[in-house]
C-alpha cells in the first residue's frame, strides 16, 4: 500500500466510519437533526451547523491547494461563513455539500503520488503530506465537537 493510499484510508475512517476513536464524522450527523444542528448549548462555543459549513470550506481549501491554487489564510467570514437559513432543506443541503466537498476531496488525493506529498503547498512552508494528515486531523477535531455538543443536547 503506497503512502496516498493510507492517508485516503484514514481521511475515508475519520469521515465515513470504522474509526478506532469512535464514530466518524459522517456517522454523528447520520443521527443529527435540524434543530440539534441549529442549537447553541454552549454559549460562544460555535454550533453543529456552524462546524459542519466550517468543515466544508476547508475540505475545499485542501482541494484548492491539492490543484496549486494558493490559497491565503482565510478572513473569518470565509472561515466560519455565517448560518442564517436554519430550515430542514437548508440543512439538508448543508449535509450534502459537506458529502459532496468531501468526495472532491478524495478523488484529488487519489491522483496523488507518494512524491507529491514532499512537495510545498503553494503559498504555504508546510508539505502536502502535512496538510493532508492535518484535514484528517481537522475531522476527527470537529468530530469530537459534534459528539460533545450533541451530548449537551441531549
Amino acid at each position: 500500500m503506497s503512502e496516498v493510499e493510507r492517508i485516503s484510508d484514514q481521511l475515508k475512517k475519520a469521515f465515513e466510519g470504522e474509526a478506532w476513536h469512535g464514530p466518524s464524522v459522517r456517522e454523528l450527523l447520520a443521527t443529527t437533526t435540524c434543530g440539534q444542528a441549529a442549537k447553541r448549548p454552549i454559549p460562544g462555543a460555535h454550533t453543529i451547523w456552524e462546524i459542519v459549513v466550517h468543515m466544508s470550506v476547508w475540505e475545499a481549501v485542501v482541494r484548492r491547494r491539492l490543484l496549486g491554487e494558493p490559497i491565503a489564510d482565510l478572513a473569518p467570514e470565509q472561515d466560519w461563513p455565517a448560518v442564517t437559513n436554519v430550515t430542514e432543506p437548508a440543512w439538508r443541503k448543508t449535509l450534502e455539500e459537506l458529502e459532496k466537498s468531501h468526495l472532491q476531496t478524495k478523488q484529488a488525493i487519489a491522483q496523488l503520488t507518494d512524491e507529491r506529498l514532499a512537495e510545498t503547498v503553494p503559498g504555504k512552508g508546510y508539505t502536502v503530506y502535512v496538510m493532508l494528515h492535518g484535514v484528517i486531523q481537522h475531522d476527527l477535531y470537529h468530530a469530537g465537537q459534534i459528539a460533545l455538543l450533541k451530548k449537551a443536547l441531549a
